[in-house]
């Protein structure tokens, strides 16, 4: 089996690349450095049975040009550039494993709510320019979090979140109960969540109905001093609407580790000295983004095994 690799960050990883051709000796990699668009997509996988996929587009008009692909193993777990309907009309395999980098993105979280609260990055930016201001914010401990979305990065945030003795207010399409009572959450109205929480983090996946999640609405209902965190996609936030309240001093400040367009080309919006940025790392520490590898190897392997298996 060929097996193409779209990743960047796989490509670069010289224990991963080893593993996998020690399952897929024929194999190719993306070692351009950048995302590729459609086209390049289906010159690059043309010939392949296997695809590694990390953040290209995948729809029907891709997969009819792709006859001899059978798999997409997902590198990471956001599956919205992924069209599932039409994986399952052109019979190509969606794989991925969920939760795999969640203690990445969660510990990145919990990073920028220290910085923003503590005034880390602010007094760590003023000293730089020669400016010794004493601001040592406000404590963690016992602030109210509302976190949007609670999958395996919202539940690993709580987890984290432990120590602080916070007020956590939950909003999400669905709730586990179990972990809800187990760590005393208190399940609120969206609207509820923006106007009480002292810190507001997203984490819930990209689709027609979070679009736009927190915009000029949301953030006129925010607490002037609110900070508000996206480490999940980037189209959550109408990132016109957060410069307006950022630069307005209209919420206490932000932290976005992804964005609407990547990379971004806003520079005024990304100079703001209330909002921290960070270049789409936040699942990408060294651990996860092995695990992450491995993950996609592992599927990859069972899925032709197992189809193997029924051939015979």
């Amino acid at each position: 089996m060929k097996i193409a690799v779209t990743s960047k960050a796989f490509a670069a990883n010289e224990p991963l690349v080893t593993l996998l051709k020690q399952s897929f000796p024929d194999c190719k990699f993306n070692t351009t450095g950048k995302l590729l668009n459609d086209e390049q997509l289906v010159e690059f996988a043309k010939d392949c049975d296997g695809m590694i996929l990390a953040l290209e587009n995948i729809d029907d008009d891709v997969l009819r040009q792709l006859p001899n692909l059978k798999a997409i193993a997902k590198y990471g777990v956001g599956l919205d550039n992924v069209d599932q309907s039409a994986c399952k009309l052109n019979n190509v395999a969606l794989l991925w494993t969920a939760g795999v980098n969640k203690g990445s993105v969660a510990e990145m979280a919990l990073g920028f709510m220290l910085m923003l609260k503590r005034q880390l990055w602010g007094g760590a930016n003023l000293l730089a320019q020669g400016n010794w201001k004493k601001d040592g914010g406000q404590s963690l401990y016992h602030s109210t979090v509302g976190i949007i979305g609670l999958g395996n990065i919202g539940k690993e945030v709580v987890r984290l979140l432990a120590p602080f003795d916070c007020r956590i207010l939950v909003n999400d399409i669905e709730y586990d109960e179990a972990f809800i009572e187990q760590h005393k959450l208190n399940k609120v109205s969206k609207k509820e969540l923006v106007s009480q929480a002292d810190i507001i983090t997203l984490h819930t996946p990209l689709t027609d109905k979070t679009t736009y999640l927190i915009d000029d609405d949301v953030l006129e209902c925010c607490k002037n001093d609110a900070l508000i965190l996206n480490t999940a996609r980037g189209g959550l936030i109408d990132e016109k609407a957060l410069k307006r309240a950022l630069l307005e001093k209209r919420i206490g400040g932000a932290a976005i580790d992804v964005y609407e367009q990547e990379p971004p080309t806003d520079l005024a919006f990304l100079e703001i000295d209330n909002l921290i940025t960070t270049p789409h790392i936040g699942g990408n520490s060294a651990q996860a983004v092995y695990a992450m590898g491995e993950s996609s190897i592992v599927n990859l392997r069972n899925y032709f095994e197992n189809s193997s298996n029924d051939t015979l």
